[in-house]
């Protein structure tokens, strides 16, 4: 993955939730009217010719206002141009330019970053006139287009994914050992590290946003080195609760990026919620291996009973992930810190595992021959031949005569049963059908 990062900005009600959605493929913003609409984070990954990035759809960006909504707005959308590897500024070509529009260009050319200025709703030739005026922002050439029809899609994304890399040339990562301490603000993750090193490497305090930014740090432990990602929580400054957690979801998502194992902390006594699940989710979505870690367990009254059923109630929510380890700690007293490394190490070596192609045939051949695919047409599928393509991730390869055939269900059985017979736990396993005739 390429794992690019694209702001999309501009003022309100020029299409930037449209485009967004148009460029994902999928109503993922709210797309209104009225401005302001968009106040939420949304980001999404989007993949074009072989080459995916990650899209952040910010509000309507206006420079001077005191209205509290869109100070709010305004500090996302400087967030995630500060954040960005490239920018999209989208400006309404019917309207035409705005002052507004101009504030926001100054600011752009001062981010000395890579802008691509879209003129929006521009349906056919005849409005290409209107894009003219736009050149005078001095963000190099006004691209026109329609988010709403599609009109010039393709050839914008053409333009915007140019230089990044195919995700199939980017190389396997390498072995050491990269781990992101993830999760929610102030549960304990700068602690975390500060105690796992052994000195102060981040500033800790009780007061939500002291991190912002992310801190790498390098520790041997047992002989095997291990860098830290130790990432951002909230912007201190900030005082606007949608703004510090626009700004920490967007930390959260490079950190995944860099790291091969995220480890996701959570407070113990408020417990796992939505937005910890989704952070589980995005961590499995790209592939990284995944470790719960359960903090401030020293806070917890207990019986003989308790670690179980609370595990059990974790294990509830997280429901298709169960292959996720999960460890009690308490960073303030140090309780089973290094128990956590531990983990973090083996959850690694599982995602470097390779099985010998002879083991694989041995046990998942007799597998699917005891439970063989079923199809709605009648048709016979079988698979015949079994080897594992990639490690880090892992990709399990299964060539089969029909393997456009073999049903979302029949993976998850496939997938149980790699995971039976060797485990990987902690780690995200794809299951690739491919036709045993071809290579």
């Amino acid at each position: 993955m390429s794992n690019k990062l694209i702001a999309i900005v501009g003022r309100p009600n020029v299409g930037k939730s449209t485009l967004f959605n148009r460029l994902i493929g999928a109503r993922e913003a709210i797309v209104h009217d009225a401005p302001g609409v968009t106040r939420d984070r949304h980001y999404g990954t989007a993949t074009w010719c072989g080459k995916s990035f990650t899209l952040i759809d910010t509000g309507g960006y206006v420079p001077a206002s005191d209205d509290v909504f869109e100070r709010a707005i305004r500090e996302q959308s400087e967030i995630a141009m500060a954040e960005a590897d490239k920018i999209i500024f989208v400006v309404d070509g019917q309207e035409g330019a705005t002052h507004i529009d101009k504030d926001i260009a100054d600011i752009l050319r001062k981010s000395h970053k890579k802008v691509m200025l879209v003129v929006n709703k521009i349906d056919g030739p005849k409005q290409e006139v209107a894009v003219s005026e736009f050149h005078r922002f001095g963000l190099g050439e006004p691209i026109s287009l329609a988010a709403l029809g599609g009109r010039r899609i393709g050839d914008f994304l053409d333009d915007l994914t140019a230089e990044f890399p195919l995700d199939e040339e980017e190389p396997q990562e390498d072995t050491l050992l990269k781990l992101a301490v993830i999760g929610k603000p102030n549960v304990g993750k700068s602690s975390l590290v500060n105690a796992l090193l052994g000195k102060e490497r981040s500033i800790v305090t009780p007061i939500a946003g002291t991190t912002r930014d992310s801190v790498d740090s390098m520790m041997t432990y047992e002989g095997e080195d291990i860098l830290f990602i130790d990432t951002a929580g909230l912007i201190r400054k900030a005082k606007i609760r949608e703004s510090v957690d626009f700004f920490s979801a967007i930390r959260t998502l490079k950190s995944i990026d860099r790291c091969n194992i995220a480890l996701v902390l959570f407070d113990a006594k408020v417990g796992v919620d939505k937005q910890d699940l989704r952070i589980v989710q995005t961590v499995i979505e790209k592939n990284r291996g995944v470790v719960l870690a359960v903090n401030k367990w020293d806070l917890i009254e207990k019986d003989t009973n308790t670690a179980k059923e609370y595990e059990k109630d974790v294990r509830d929510k997280l429901r298709t992930f169960d292959f996720v380890p999960i460890i009690f700690v308490s960073v303030l007293t140090r309780q089973r810190i290094f128990k956590l490394l531990d983990l973090a190490k083996a959850t690694h070596a599982e995602r470097c595992k390779r099985i010998p192609t002879a083991e694989l045939n041995d046990k998942l051949l007799a597998d699917i021959a005891h439970y063989p695919p079923s199809t709605k047409t009648g048709r016979d599928v079988k698979i015949n031949f079994i080897t594992q393509v990639r490690q880090s991730p892992p990709v399990i390869a299964f060539f089969a005569n029909e393997p456009q055939l073999v049903t979302d269900n029949y993976k998850r059985y496939l997938e149980h049963r790699v995971r039976d017979h060797w485990g990987f736990t902690g780690v995200p396993i794809t299951i690739a059908l491919k036709n045993k005739n071809k290579d």
